[in-house]
């Protein structure tokens, strides 16, 4: 059977940009109308995560989120989680029910058709090789705070090499964070990487467990703080998903 692996994971990627474009043209109408003005951002939102279901649900994953939202109208968090796969952005938007937020993500992605065209209008970009660039997330990430939206950075910067368990973290979200007093809001995707990792010919259905720890107030803090926030924050990851490799 060694001989159908190759040629099955294929089609089972293949079969995953199916799922995420199909959906993005048939609601593509009512997408456009969601993106035209910051104002309805919540709506999109709710498409968003509808979009999510169907990728995660029509791939074979049974999903799974422990911990409860506690989320508080009208205020804003910063999120953060391990990054290992295209799927990381389809179970943050599961894993927040209520409570929209905005990705801040790679520039490159932009570039991919259909999908780049609603990312670069409803995320915050950033070229990290352009130091004009990241400065410019702060602004930008400052403007969704003040109309009430959370912000989501996966703080590694990127995803790591296969063999790496959680990459350092880079400062911009525990900067953000202490600069706008957001709590910290704490994830772990336990089976991303196992179950559609960036290896090109690997994915499986099956489980798909997060976990949301308990929030982590930065009010009080300055930035001379922040490499210690950093730490904290990545052992709270890091902790759970050595133990889960056991």
């Amino acid at each position: 059977m060694k001989f159908l692996k190759y040629p099955l994971t294929l089609l089972y990627r293949i079969w995953f940009y199916i799922l995420v474009l199909v959906p993005i043209i048939v609601l593509f109408p009512f997408i456009l109308a969601t993106i035209l003005s910051e104002k309805t951002y919540p709506l999109f939102f709710k498409i968003a995560r509808l979009w999510s279901k169907i990728i995660l649900i029509g791939m074979g994953f049974n999903y799974s989120i422990e911990g409860d939202e506690v989320f508080e109208d009208g205020k804003s968090y910063m999120l953060v989680a391990n990054h290992t796969s295209m799927t990381d952005i389809m179970m943050m938007l599961i894993a927040v029910k209520n409570h929209p937020f905005v990705f801040v993500g790679k520039k490159e992605l932009a570039k991919i058709p259909i999908f780049g065209f609603i990312y670069k209008r409803v995320c915050i970009l950033v070229d990290r090789s352009n130091s004009k660039s990241r400065y410019q997330v702060f602004e930008r990430a400052q403007k969704r705070i003040h109309q009430g939206l959370s912000i989501c950075i996966f703080p590694e910067g990127g995803v790591p090499e296969e063999h790496i368990v959680l990459d350092e973290f880079k400062d911009g979200a525990f900067r953000i964070a202490i600069e706008h007093g957001l709590p910290i809001v704490p994830m772990v995707f336990f089976d991303n990487k196992k179950r559609f990792s960036y290896t090109f010919f690997s994915g499986t259905p099956g489980k798909m467990r997060a976990k949301i720890y308990p929030i982590i107030e930065t009010k009080g803090k300055t930035l001379e703080d922040r490499n210690a926030l950093k730490q904290q924050v990545r052992d709270i990851i890091l902790q759970p998903l050595l133990q889960d490799l056991k």
